[in-house]
């Protein structure tokens, strides 16, 4: 059903959400489809580079969507669910370099993390780039992926005179296990 049809003929809350739901109900049979189509085309030999190119996106794109990784360590399948709620655990990473909350972010690090970046060197690394770009005025929102033992964040930061992205992991206890702040936009 069109736009301009479903406008003419839905007119109660109720229809809307019914519609909607049927909508999403179809969306998630065609990810289902889409899902076996991409396993069979691996199974037959298919490059990711080739399904990739079929879906309109990155063979990296289409591996982390569709991809089932093997631990090198174990030959057992990874873990790729990311952990619940990084968004929001660096939004408030963020929020507390930003408010020079030193503490508040060193007492997160994992023990590797805390070995190698004390308060006072992490308030010097965010102090040269507030020198460089000015104040922070705004982030975007995180892209979050897993990639083996951590769940990587790359939010977009916007200075007053550049564009930074937080690359921020975190381990399944979300302890922080690495804090990057890497000029420009991540890709």
């Amino acid at each position: 059903m069109d736009a301009f049809l479903a406008s003419r003929v839905l007119t109660k809350d109720d229809d809307w959400a019914d519609a909607i739901g049927r909508a999403v109900s179809m969306q998630a049979a065609a990810d289902d489809v889409v899902r076996a189509v991409v396993q069979q085309a691996r199974q037959n030999g298919a490059t990711w580079q080739v399904i990739g190119d079929a879906l309109g996106v990155s063979r990296q794109a289409a591996f982390q969507r569709y991809g089932k990784p093997i631990d090198p360590r174990t030959g057992e399948p990874m873990n790729t669910t990311p952990l619940p709620g990084a968004a929001e655990l660096a939004a408030s990473v963020i929020g507390d370099l930003a408010s020079g909350q030193w503490a508040r972010v060193t007492e997160q690090f994992d023990p590797a993390m805390r070995d190698g970046l004390s308060e006072d060197a992490l308030a010097a690394a965010w102090a040269q780039i507030v020198g460089l770009s000015g104040a922070l005025e705004g982030r975007g929102e995180s892209e979050v992926t897993r990639a083996g033992d951590v769940t990587i964040t790359n939010t977009p930061l916007s200075f007053e005179a550049g564009d930074y992205t937080a690359r921020i992991a975190f381990r399944d206890d979300r302890a922080i296990a690495g804090l990057h702040i890497l000029e420009g936009q991540a890709p």
